[in-house]
This record gives C-alpha cells, sequence and structure tokens, in this order.
C-alpha cells in the first residue's frame, strides 16, 4: 500500500482517522463529532462516553508549520499561565504521558472544551479587566524565554522574505508601490524597534482570542483562547489589536491604566504600532500565498488574486507608510 505524505493526512481527514487518534490517546469516542472553523490546523468536538469527561476538542497541527518542539513550548507556557491561575485551555497530558502524540504523521493534541463567548464590544470596564490579564500574562511570559518558538521579524514573520512571496503572488500593477510602502514600513521597523525588549507574548491577541465566561459579578472573567502564534515579540503586539481602528483615548487608558497596577506599560513602544500594523498586513498577504496548495485556501480567500483585494492592500499599506515616513 502506499504510504501517505503529511499533507495528503492533513487535507484529507477523514471520520474514522480522527475517532482512531482519539481512543489512541486514551479517550472513548461516540463516533460523534463536529469540525470547528480554524484556517490554519484541523480541530474537531468530539463527545465522549466517559463518565467523568463529556467533550474534547482535538487539534491535528498543520504539517510544516511548527515542529514538535515549538508546539511543546506553546503548551508549557499555557501549563504556566495555568498554574499562576490564568483561565487557559491548556491541553491534557495524554497516555504516553506528553501533551503530544504522531498519528497519521500529524502532531495531535487533545484539550478541553472551554465555554465563552465573543464580546462584539468591550465596555471600559471591560478593557481594565482585560489589561490586568494581559499584565498577569506578561508577568508570567518574562520569566523565561522560547526556545524553538518564532520571535517576530523571523520566519515566518520575517517581512522581507514575505515581501519576496507577495511580490510574485500579488496583481502585477500593484508591485512598485506595494514594495516601496512596504520598505518604508520596514526600515522605520528596523530602526526603531527595540528587540532586546521582546520577550514571551500571546502573540495574536485580537478581540476574537478574548473570550468572556458569560457569568455575572464575582464568576464574571475573560480569559485568552488560541497561543497557537505565540512568540517572542513586544509587549504592545498584545495590545494594539485591541485598541478601536479610529483613535480611542479613554479605551487605550481603561487597558493600560490597568496594566500598569500590575505590571510597568512600555510607553515608547507605542510608536511602534502603526509600523506592527503594517508587518501584519504583509505578513497575512504572505501566509494566504503559502497555503494556497491548501484545497481550503482558494474557497475562503476566493478575492486574493483579483485587482481589487490588491488595490485594497497598497492603499492601507500605503496609508501607514505615509505616517512612519
Amino acid at each position: 500500500m502506499q504510504k501517505t505524505n503529511q499533507k495528503d493526512s492533513f487535507y484529507h481527514l477523514d471520520p474514522n482517522q480522527v475517532l482512531e487518534a482519539t481512543q489512541n490517546a486514551g479517550f472513548h469516542p461516540t463516533g460523534q463529532f463536529t469540525q470547528l472553523n480554524s484556517y490554519e490546523n484541523r480541530v474537531f468536538d468530539i463527545k465522549l462516553e466517559d463518565k467523568d469527561l463529556n467533550q474534547v476538542i482535538a487539534k491535528f497541527y498543520r504539517p510544516g508549520r511548527w515542529s514538535q518542539a515549538c508546539v511543546q513550548e506553546e503548551h508549557d507556557f499555557l501549563f504556566e499561565l495555568k498554574n499562576e491561575g490564568l483561565t487557559v485551555a491548556a491541553p491534557f497530558i495524554l497516555q504516553n504521558k506528553k501533551s503530544t502524540f504522531m498519528h497519521d504523521q500529524l502532531i495531535v493534541t487533545f484539550f478541553p472544551k472551554v465555554l465563552g463567548r465573543m464580546s462584539q464590544e468591550f465596555s471600559l470596564q471591560d478593557l481594565k479587566h482585560i489589561g490586568k490579564k494581559i499584565a498577569l500574562l506578561h508577568n508570567v511570559g518574562a520569566r523565561k524565554e522560547f526556545k524553538h518558538r518564532p520571535t517576530l521579524g523571523e520566519h515566518p514573520f520575517d517581512p522581507w522574505e514575505n515581501l519576496e512571496l507577495i511580490l510574485k503572488t500579488m496583481w502585477p500593477d500593484m508591485r512598485s508601490r506595494y514594495q516601496k510602502a512596504a520598505e518604508l514600513i520596514f526600515d522605520f521597523a528596523q530602526s526603531e524597534i527595540d528587540i532586546h525588549s521582546f520577550q514571551r507574548i500571546h502573540g495574536d491577541c485580537h478581540r476574537g482570542n478574548i473570550l468572556h465566561n458569560g457569568q455575572s459579578g464575582n464568576d464574571s472573567e475573560f480569559f485568552f483562547v488560541d497561543f497557537d502564534d505565540c512568540m517572542t515579540g513586544p509587549i504592545i503586539q498584545d495590545f494594539w489589536m485591541l485598541f478601536s481602528s479610529e483613535h480611542n483615548q479613554e479605551e487605550e487608558d481603561a487597558l493600560i491604566k490597568s496594566y500598569e497596577e500590575l505590571r510597568e506599560f512600555p510607553y515608547q513602544q507605542l510608536t511602534w504600532i502603526p509600523a506592527l500594523r503594517g508587518l501584519r498586513i504583509v505578513n497575512y498577504a504572505a501566509w494566504i500565498a503559502r497555503r494556497w496548495t491548501d484545497p481550503s485556501f482558494p474557497k475562503l480567500f476566493p478575492d486574493f488574486h483579483t485587482f481589487q483585494y490588491w488595490a485594497e492592500e497598497v492603499e492601507a499599506l500605503e496609508k501607514i507608510a505615509w505616517s512612519v515616513k
């Protein structure tokens, strides 16, 4: 029988593979499961026959993205945060005494199902709670260093590498403008962002990755999910995606002042936000380009190769470039 490669296993996961992996991990699935939305990995909500555990979330990591050592550091960070009292979905320790195992050449992990809802808007009081949570996360993050996780500015977040890929992919009429704007942003980032200030951070701390448990009073709580992009980077990276697109000083003050109750805030990093926005635009486009052979991506991003898509990307990038020039 011909062996399947990692990508084939990942792109064509079938129910038998999912259930077999669940059994091999030491759980007892009923046979019912639901695939959850995830662009990067394959994630499943699986019902169990176990008396003390009704459901688990199975995560099959995309092959070639992170090494097993990288994934283990993500999990170790989650264990540290959990031990410090932060509510996070830390993975289960499995029968092999580890939080991961290999199944059909794929790294697989199982997480508890954490119930929460995404807030459409944050009140000032919400932001005060979130600011304290970020401070706690950063206090833990500052205690150690990642050895295997990526650093902002390095692969797969190397802007020059990603720009080279994008220029081969994008609409030709837009290349020179896109390149000029991107290089202005990169030059600013290289000269202004102090890499010596970097530490372990969430890395993708946008509003969709902060959930609320839906309870009120003393039991009310916000918590972080999806540490798949946790990295070594600047503290401000875990703030700027929470700020409104239109500058709102009240919101910024609520986040920062509550953060400062537990940890000093690096105000000088506020000037880095435009460059970080620009880097994210470039990195995001490169991420789509790298994933284009995944059968799901042309369906998820049908406009990616259109003139309109790149016209909007250029306009957004130029607006940032002129602000940092």
